[in-house]
């Protein structure tokens, strides 16, 4: 959903071209792997980060549009919600210190839309769900004005046939009927990238979700949703909800959610973007002129426009990403399933561990899936987002054990392994796997700080609840940019 659009109601012819146009691409698609017409020479990484505007009270500020003049910076640009923006990193090699060049220039760019964004009285923050979010502040009128936006809530609006019911039952409760799908912008998530090739993406894309429970355990950061503390990494929850097209009906009848993670390990790429016509109907059905098989006939590169649109709006928390770049065609594996922040250090730190572990099982000669079932690693995933740090998982070897232990145990040595065949040194690999280490020594990470020091302010001043979530954001961000791993955060509550 990156790409502007402009058309904003759709026929019947409309949506039976775009059905013909799309598995015309599929086709082309498999005709693409079958050829090896592919970039993999020199893998890059990339990474996008989805970040929050608050007003000077902590409160969201309404401001992208203008915060995004003022910044003037073609690598932020405009998110779902008016109280978001995102910025993406240009793509790198992580060997020859490309993790620390990530972090610099993260830090770098932040630094410089902070002081920008102050002119308008907007302040940058980073982290999976603003806990300063009222109901107020998730109505349709909230919706940046970018036009692909409302046609994107008019159209799963339309598909479902009826508002969207949200529901999380955590530490407290909470019920939501919402008329658009502006919650969705609640979420704000760290996006991985990794370029791989066709023979190489099965083994990295179930990699990926073998240890997506893991990431999101260590890594949890949104843990309060309109005032309530819900789960460790309660984004996961609501994003999945948020987009729903089915109503009660379809869901009985097993149809596929939009936000998904999945039902199979796989054997091809094509299994994937297979799956994604096969399964989910259009939401966007919008054609450009482009013949791709012509095109390639021809020697060039198709540009798949329909498939790659088709593709953006089915949400698998590990989405296969197909993509043109300097005429050359080239796949990704996009990891969706990290919150944002709390900082560029901490952020720099799930990276790590998901880059080294994610080569390290790829080339495993007894890959883990073959060990495990997909649903153990569903299970793992959907018990990390509801307790994060506390979650208890299932791995191969080890039985179930709490996360912590697994990852210490087992999992640093092999992301150390990981990151040593990408060519990051030493140093690089010590410091940011040694705050993952950290993390799970202490018990703290993003979320669990956040959750103690509400509590701190809740529990034992005369703060009511939304001061006192107000009053701990300002401490975290005063933190964040600060920019020292969140294990080593002090308390500031009474």
């Amino acid at each position: 959903m990156g790409e502007d659009v402009a058309k904003h109601e759709f026929t019947r012819e409309d949506r039976t071209r775009y059905r013909t146009k799309v598995r015309r691409c599929l086709d082309v698609f498999a005709r693409m792997l079958r050829e090896a017409r592919f970039d993999f020479e020199r893998p890059m990484t990339g990474l996008e980060i989805e970040i929050n505007l608050i007003d000077e009270h902590g409160d969201p500020a309404m401001k992208n549009h203008e915060a995004l003049q003022v910044i003037d910076d073609p690598d932020f640009v405009t998110e779902l919600g008016q109280w978001n923006i995102e910025i993406n990193v240009a793509p790198r090699r992580l060997a020859g210190g490309g993790i620390t060049s990530f972090e610099e220039t993260v830090r770098r760019s932040l630094n410089s839309a902070e002081q920008k964004a102050r002119e308008i009285g907007a302040h940058m923050v980073i982290n999976g769900i603003l806990p300063t979010l009222r109901s107020k502040h998730v109505t349709p009128d909230q919706l940046s004005s970018n036009p692909r936006y409302a046609l994107l809530n008019e159209q799963v609006l339309a598909a479902r046939g009826e508002d969207l019911q949200i529901s999380i039952d955590g530490v407290e409760r909470l019920h939501l009927t919402a008329s658009s799908i502006v919650p969705e912008a609640a979420c704000t998530s760290t996006q991985l990238h990794l370029q791989v090739s066709p023979e190489q993406f099965p083994a990295y894309w179930n990699a990926a979700q073998a240890i997506a429970g893991v990431q999101v355990a260590v890594g949890a950061n949104s843990p309060f949703f309109l005032g309530k503390e819900l789960w460790r990494e309660t984004r996961i929850a609501l994003f999945q909800q948020a987009t729903d097209t089915r109503g009660d009906e379809l869901k009985a009848q097993g149809v596929r959610p939009r936000v998904w993670f999945g039902e199979r390990w796989i054997n091809s790429i094509f299994d994937l973007f297979e799956e994604n016509v096969r399964y989910f109907p259009a939401l966007l059905p919008i054609c450009d002129e482009e013949d791709p098989l012509a095109v390639l006939d021809h020697g060039d590169t198709p540009a798949l426009s329909e498939l790659k649109l088709h593709n953006g709006t089915i949400y698998r928390w590990n989405r296969p990403v197909y993509d043109v770049v300097r005429d050359r065609p080239h796949l990704r594996v996009e990891n969706r399933v990290l919150p944002a922040g709390p900082t560029v250090v901490d952020t720099l730190a799930n990276a790590a561990l998901y880059f080294g572990l994610v080569r390290a099982l790829a080339e495993d000669e007894r890959p883990l899936w073959s060990q495990m079932s997909f649903q153990a690693a569903e299970e793992n995933f959907n018990a990390a987002s509801r307790n994060g740090m506390d979650a208890q998982m299932y791995w191969p070897g080890v039985g179930t054990v709490p996360v912590v232990e697994l990852v210490l145990r087992r999992l640093l040595p092999l992301a150390h392994e990981g990151l040593i065949r990408w060519g990051v040194d030493s140093a690089e690999r010590d410091r940011l796997l040694g705050v993952v280490e950290q993390r799970c020594l202490t018990g703290v990470n993003g979320a669990t700080w956040q959750a103690r020091e509400f509590h701190r302010h809740y529990d034992h001043t005369h703060l009511d609840r939304a001061d006192a979530l107000r009053t701990m954001l300002k401490s975290y961000v005063e933190l964040m940019h600060a920019n020292e791993p969140v294990h080593t955060w002090p308390a500031t509550g009474a």
